[in-house]
């Protein structure tokens, strides 16, 4: 029986700006993301069985067909009409429910692992058709990369690459749900939208200070007044030293950019007394 190993990387929101309520529920968004070296390990191996199999080291997410790893194995299967059956097992190493897409990267590798494994010969762009409906960050996990998000997060287009960059992430390990999060935005009441043109040119330039200290997420203003402990953290970062601080998507996460990897290490040893988890990351 054939199997593949693959690495599931997890992302960060260099800005995230929410443009309006559309009539189905769902918001239309404008946002930067970057992948980062965070990662989850998918094992992917057929079976003889005519069934998904979903098998975990972590205890926090489900391995039925809750789960969004077995839906968009799900999803492939019934388009495509097989027959055939499925084993995969996730190593997680991206927190749960943290801002960092790490179900929808995981179900990303998925969808690519199951093309490859099942030589189904389909693109980059039929696979993010695919696993759109099932999760709105599967498309951009399928991309990669720095990119500006818009729509739900489906639409998006290649910026210039933002690697090399040293992040520090700290999680409170508090588990936000993404869903109260949207439907407590009080769209009329931001008063600070990220200039996302702006930080697309920064981007461009490799300009890492205006990057860092000119990141807006404005999913912070709902998140930090139901979970303060966002903000003390994100306040830490910039004591510890880094350039800026921001909540990665809908939260807890925050993330901290620094110029150095000996500053990012000194900070670490600060945080670490402070936040329950931190985590040393690239982009890339």
């Amino acid at each position: 029986m054939k199997s593949i190993k693959l690495d599931a990387y997890g992302k960060i929101n260099l800005s995230l700006d929410v443009l309006r309520r559309r009539e189905d529920g769902y918001h239309d968004l404008r946002m930067i993301m970057q992948q980062i070296d965070l990662k989850d390990t998918l094992q992917i191996e057929e079976i003889e069985e005519d069934k998904i199999v979903i098998e975990s080291d972590s205890l926090e997410i489900p391995t039925d067909e809750r789960n969004i790893v077995y839906k968009v194995a799900d999803s492939l299967k019934k388009k495509h009409g097989l027959n055939s059956g499925v084993k995969i097992r996730i190593e997680k190493h991206i927190p749960v429910s943290a801002g960092l897409a790490g179900g929808s990267t995981d179900a990303a590798a998925t969808l690519k692992g199951l093309n490859e494994l099942w030589g189904l010969g389909l693109s980059e762009a039929e696979l993010m058709e695919i696993g759109k409906p099932i999760g709105a960050d599967i498309p951009y996990c399928i991309y990669g990369g720095t990119a500006l998000a818009e729509g739900i997060g489906e639409k998006l287009k290649r910026l210039n690459g933002f690697g090399g960059k040293h992040i520090l992430l700290a999680n409170p390990e508090i588990q936000v749900s993404t869903a109260r999060i949207y439907q407590n935005l009080n769209l009329e009441g931001l008063n600070k939208r990220p200039d996302t043109e702006r930080l697309m040119q920064a981007i461009s330039e490799d300009d890492l200070e205006h990057v860092a200290q000119n990141m807006v997420n404005v999913l912070e203003t709902v998140t930090i007044p139901m979970y303060p402990v966002i903000e003390d953290i994100k306040r830490e970062m910039v004591i510890s030293g880094a350039l800026g601080a921001l909540m990665s998507g809908s939260g807890p996460t925050v993330f901290g950019i620094f110029k150095t990897e000996k500053e990012l290490d000194e900070a670490k040893a600060k945080l670490d007394k402070k936040v329950k988890l931190t985590i040393k990351t690239k982009t890339i």
